[in-house]
């Protein structure tokens, strides 16, 4: 049961020979989700091997270049693959009328329809849900409207136990029920459901959490995720360039993963001044010891 991110970009603002601004790829459960998409997404995902059309939705963070220039793009590459599904998009409302409008003047009809979903909410809020998987938004702290997406399982079912089951004979027919969560009662008999499954699957999580001043308010939103990515720009050294341009030291995206118990934290978005991130994984991990500085190219799994 997949839940794997892939790192396309992990840079700030212009792009580096080594490094490209931000996009991932979070596929959990076989849904392949598109997490920001920065200029030279789409060579980052040829060089990484991600296949193009298996995104069908698209979540953008806000509307600074570095985040959303490589998507008009993508979506005219989509066409001349020949697509036909359906594409989702959910941004900040204003990137409907830059996308369309550049569609119109580029006369460019598409093969298939993109479904635009506007975020304008301050607060946290479902824009994602079916049978297994939600995604919400987490609302940040930067110099215009901006979002990161925290990504759950649903809960998952009970799991038989099949040697209880059947020393009970249970009918098949129950299994379903238990699986849900209730207690098997047949003809005035009661048999308490720990006796009869197994507890449940543990769901999984990930947030996103791209660029954003230090704000603990997102803290209860992210509580006990197991996988949190956090924008770090800066060194301490330069703290207060961080409070000026509103985003993060890496210091402060350790305090936020310790205070919201994370079971690990990543972190990106750096400055272009740095040349290794060496100094960024020491002080990370003076805070918060599973800390993990990344590069494009990395992979994160989540497992049970």
């Amino acid at each position: 049961m997949t839940f794997k991110i892939n790192i396309l970009g992990c840079g700030s603002a212009t792009p580096t020979l080594r490094r490209n601004p931000t996009a991932q790829v979070v596929n959990v459960l076989e849904r392949h989700f598109l997490i920001d998409c920065a200029e030279g997404t789409q060579l980052q995902m040829r060089k990484f091997g991600i296949k193009f059309q298996r995104i069908n939705h698209i979540f953008i963070s806000h509307l600074h270049g570095d985040h959303y220039l490589g998507l008009v793009g993508f979506i005219s590459t989509l066409h001349l693959l020949g697509r036909t599904k359906d594409l989702h998009i959910y941004a900040p409302e204003a990137l409907g009328d830059i996308i369309f409008s550049q569609l119109k003047a580029s006369k460019s009809f598409l093969s298939y329809h993109i479904e635009f979903h506007p975020l304008t909410s301050q607060k946290n809020e479902l824009i994602f849900e079916d049978n297994l998987v939600t995604v919400h938004t987490i609302p940040l702290k930067h110099r215009i409207y901006c979002n990161g997406f925290l990504i759950k399982e649903k809960e998952h079912p009970y799991r038989l136990d099949i040697k209880a089951v059947e020393a009970h004979k249970i009918p098949i027919a129950w299994y379903h029920r238990l699986k849900k969560g209730e207690d098997y009662i047949e003809n005035g008999v009661k048999i308490p459901l720990s006796t009869l499954t197994l507890p449940p699957v543990p769901s999984r999580s990930y947030a996103f959490c791209s660029d954003t001043a230090y704000h603990e308010s997102i803290i209860p939103i992210i509580k006990g995720t197991n996988l949190l990515y956090h924008e770090a720009t800066f060194l301490e050294k330069h703290e207060a360039r961080a409070k000026k341009t509103f985003h993060s030291t890496v210091k402060q995206a350790a305090k936020i993963a310790k205070k919201a118990e994370v079971k690990q934290l990543i972190f990106g978005h750096y400055s272009a001044r740095y040349k290794n991130t060496t100094d960024f994984e020491i002080e990370a991990s003076s805070i918060f010891e599973n800390s993990k500085a990344v590069e494009d190219g990395a992979e994160f799994s989540i497992d049970f």
